[in-house]
């Protein structure tokens, strides 16, 4: 999957935009948090999923999904290689993610 795919891919949520996230670019629904970053430099998108469901996801590919290694991995922060990740994967990630910001309150 190419960084184009993956953005677009974020951006088909409903009310979501794309900001500046230190050196990735930053993927959140209008009022609430992000659930999502990419970085072009190695292809790769940190996708904020709940701990539990970063168990499920890394359990399926330790080598290519794994936690992101600081106290944000330890909370369900978790990095994809997107060139090697089918991309069915990305997307039940990401619709995981963008589905826990929204039903938190704002």
């Amino acid at each position: 999957m190419t960084g184009k795919a993956f953005t677009e891919m974020a951006l088909s949520f409903p009310g979501t935009g794309q900001q500046p996230h230190f050196e990735r670019t930053g993927f959140k629904v209008t009022g609430r948090r992000m659930f999502a970053s990419y970085l072009e430099q190695d292809n790769t998108a940190n996708i904020f999923l709940t701990p539990q469901e970063q168990s499920l996801f890394c359990k399926m590919d330790k080598e290519h999904i794994y936690p992101v290694p600081n106290k944000w991995g330890e909370k369900g922060a978790t990095t994809f290689v997107l060139s090697k990740v089918a991309r069915e994967l990305v997307l039940e990630a990401l619709l995981s993610a963008y589905n826990e910001v929204m039903k938190t309150k704002k």
